[in-house]
């Protein structure tokens, strides 16, 4: 199953490069990357279940 999603940020800012999780449960079933007009898309097994995504937190920097 794929799931194509649209991401467009009010401020006009690009997402691409943005790595994404697929989670269902909280455990992460899929992760994609933003392209450049702001699309994404997981790959992941069908299923009956509620999903959210997240923005994979390695890319942030601490310190």
């Amino acid at each position: 199953m794929t799931i194509k999603l649209k991401l467009e940020l009010a401020s006009g800012q690009s997402l691409k490069g943005a790595p994404l999780e697929l989670l269902s449960k909280g455990v992460v079933i899929g992760r994609a990357v933003v392209d450049e007009r702001g699309n994404v898309a997981f790959d992941t097994k069908a299923r009956e279940a509620e999903l959210a995504v997240r923005v994979d937190r390695s890319i942030l920097r601490t310190g």
